[in-house]
């Protein structure tokens, strides 16, 4: 039975989850609007990635026979400024969800819940992936700004998927 604490603490981050979707989809609006096929894609795909997280969190809690306690999100940014604004935001955002994930393992770890402890690992693994690609993309699309075209190149050479990762926790409903 995972700790009490970690558990209170996984379903805010379930939220978090489900928030960071919301705001990956308004970005991939964003894109889609200024008829940026590659960039929406992208953020439809990052969106449906972080669903995915929060359904990990999920199957984690049932598994474990834990409450599930899906709470409330803020609404999304909507509007922005120019193409780079949705990239520096989602850089933000996965900056914070890293120190959000160390501090889940950091409960675990004090609770000596090491059944969580090892559940995080992946979502570790995640986030440095998640910030690498998020600064890259800021880069070029900081060095690109007056050339869209070279970022829509950029995001459809560099950002293929990867495919499913066999190491991934099992979402709930999947």
């Amino acid at each position: 039975m995972a700790a009490t604490r970690f558990v209170e603490q996984l379903n805010v981050q379930i939220g978090n989850e489900l928030s960071a979707h919301n705001q990956y989809l308004a970005c991939a609006i964003h894109y889609d609007a200024l008829t940026m096929p590659q960039m929406a894609a992208f953020f439809y795909a990052q969106a449906l990635e972080e669903r995915a997280h929060a359904m990990m969190m999920v199957q984690y809690l049932l598994d474990t026979d834990a409450e599930v306690a899906i709470p409330a999100v803020e609404a999304p940014v909507n509007q922005f400024e120019d193409v780079v604004a949705p990239v520096a935001l989602a850089l933000d955002q996965e900056k914070r969800v890293t120190e959000q994930v160390n501090g889940l393992l950091r409960i675990a770890r004090e609770e000596f819940d090491f059944a969580s402890e090892q559940f995080m690992q992946w979502f570790i693994k995640e986030q440095v992936e998640e910030v690498a690609t998020m600064s890259d993309l800021l880069a070029v699309v900081k060095r690109n700004v007056d050339d869209v075209e070279d970022i829509e190149e950029y995001v459809a050479r560099e950002q293929k998927g990867e495919g499913a990762d066999p190491t991934a926790p099992r979402e709930a409903g999947a």
